[in-house]
């Protein structure tokens, strides 16, 4: 285990943070402690988390009060979500929880660059602000929000550009990595 850093100094505008089941993905079922980060430039019209918007609505936390919360629990996996998590840099975050002995996970629209150092990202794409095209093959998730044909055909497309032959394999299931 690598040593922790001496003073964390970063706080985070934290919307919600809960200890729960992971509900759905290739984690399902799995104990899990989620970060709900406040802002997100994105605006889905379906967000059923309008308030994570604004970054400022949100208390600032402390990475090692986060940490202290999360080992409260049973879980070894923590997922940040939003809003949109990568509008803050989480270098520091996924530093100090994976020194602490934690999985870290993100589910992100990837409309911004990658921070921190993640064991899962779960890319959960918006045509409106497509993703970045570093993240596309990062990513070990994609989940995709369908309204109509249309984003039917652009989530097609993005399936496209996501697969990687050398770790994906998609089936009737979704999309597994190769063990």
């Amino acid at each position: 285990m690598k040593e922790s850093l001496q003073h964390t100094t970063i706080s985070l505008p934290v919307m919600e943070h809960f200890y729960t089941l992971q509900g759905e993905g290739y984690h399902q079922g799995r104990a899990a402690y989620f970060i709900r980060l406040g802002g997100c430039d994105v605006g889905c019209v379906w967000c059923d988390v309008k308030d994570s918007w604004e970054t400022d609505k949100h208390p600032k936390y402390s990475i090692e009060y986060l940490i202290n919360q999360v080992k409260k629990t049973s879980a070894e996996m923590v997922v940040i979500t939003g809003g949109e998590p990568l509008m803050h840099n989480l270098d520091e975050l996924t530093e100090e929880f994976q020194t602490a002995g934690l999985k870290t996970h993100i589910e992100t629209s990837g409309a911004h660059p990658l921070s921190g150092q993640w064991d899962w990202i779960c890319l959960s794409p918006k045509k409106f602000k497509a993703p970045l095209k570093p993240i596309l093959h990062l990513a070990h998730e994609l989940k995709v929000v369908i309204f109509n044909q249309s984003d039917f055909d652009w989530a097609k497309n993005m399936l496209l550009l996501f697969l990687q032959p050398a770790n994906c394999t998609c089936n009737l299931n979704g999309i597994k990595p190769h063990k």
